[in-house]
């Protein structure tokens, strides 16, 4: 099939396959049958998912062809990228599942970040054993939230250079810590597209202001990546001019149309077309060919840091962004 479920346990990878095959005959046998240049792209859930817990199991939402909830966040990100359960032709698409859930909003946040260490050495335990069965191929990204910190600690310790590109939707983490990941030189071929929006700001500095700074003065990827690499893209989705560009380039992504928002990185109309093209149509879409077409700087505006105004509770007192908060 070309669509697998993996789980991160206990620093490990547990495959939940019906048919009770290993990981690695189970990859070897699919990545043999996909086409050379199709994609290979593993999805990272964020906050409040867990493939351990029945009614937070992301293989049940988000990462599901047919999700098997009412939510109204259950939008299926591999029907979105173009994914079948059997086809040959569209690639193969890996949903990575970890345990992200906590009782409550504010401690679990820190609780769950503190998870994302184990997750990405799992995760990069994946990427080596593709890179030991298929020698040059290269894998996709594409995570959201706490999603991104897995992907981004993934990318910093990886030996070998399997890397392509990394999507990371309203990622919740530290501008150093992506540095660090840029700097490993097995991630130097990899391109990263950091989409934010004014919508993310109040997570953003909710973020800041329960998870503590890696380093003082730091500030969360949402306010953008100063002095990145030419492989580093801030991208904007809340800039008129920047989604009218796209829209000229046969993408047209629907307006913000609220003020905050956790979840308008994957439900907002149009916007799967447009990490789609990204991983699909790689020449057109790189970071350098985004660029030139973007009016000005793609992202957004640099914003103030800002923490929480004394008093204000967590939104809906659901939690950071995930299967089943407000």
């Amino acid at each position: 099939m070309a669509l697998l479920q993996v789980n991160a346990r206990r620093g490990g990878l547990e495959h939940p396959s019906p048919c009770g095959r290993p990981l690695d005959v189970e990859l070897a046998e699919t990545l043999g049958r996909i086409r050379a240049d199709a994609p290979i792209v593993v999805l990272i859930h964020g906050f409040k998912f867990s493939p351990f817990e029945r009614r937070a199991d992301p293989h049940r939402h988000i990462f599901s062809l047919a999700p098997e909830t009412d939510c109204w966040k259950a939008l299926s990100w591999p029907g979105q990228l173009g994914f079948t359960e059997y086809g040959r032709e569209d690639g193969l698409c890996i949903a990575f599942g970890w345990h992200a859930t906590a009782l409550l909003p504010e401690p679990g946040v820190r609780r769950v970040y503190g998870r994302t260490a184990g997750a990405a050495e799992a995760l990069q335990t994946l990427l080596q054993m593709i890179a030991a069965l298929a020698p040059g191929r290269r894998v996709d990204i594409l995570a959201h939230s706490l999603g991104a910190r897995v992907a981004l600690g993934a990318m910093a310790a990886v030996t070998a250079p399997v890397l392509g590109r990394a999507i990371l939707m309203a990622a919740a983490d530290y501008r150093g810590n992506a540095e660090r990941a840029l700097a490993n030189p097995a991630a130097r071929g990899a391109q990263v597209y950091n989409v934010v929006s004014a919508e993310n700001d109040f997570y953003d500095a909710l973020f800041e202001t329960v998870v503590p700074a890696p380093r003082p003065g730091d500030r969360a990827l949402g306010r953008g990546l100063p002095q990145a690499p030419g492989r580093w893209l801030d991208l904007g989705i809340d800039c008129p001019d920047t989604l009218g560009a796209l829209a000229d380039r046969g993408t047209r992504i629907a307006p913000r149309d609220r003020r905050v928002s956790h979840w308008s990185f994957y439900l907002r109309p149009g916007v799967f077309a447009l990490y789609a093209a990204i991983l699909r149509d790689r020449d057109n879409w790189s970071p350098e060919a985004l660029r030139a077409a973007l009016p000005g700087r793609a992202a957004a505006p640099a914003r103030t840091a800002r923490r929480l105004p004394a008093g204000m509770d967590l939104p809906g007192r659901a939690g950071y962004g995930g299967a089943h908060s407000a």
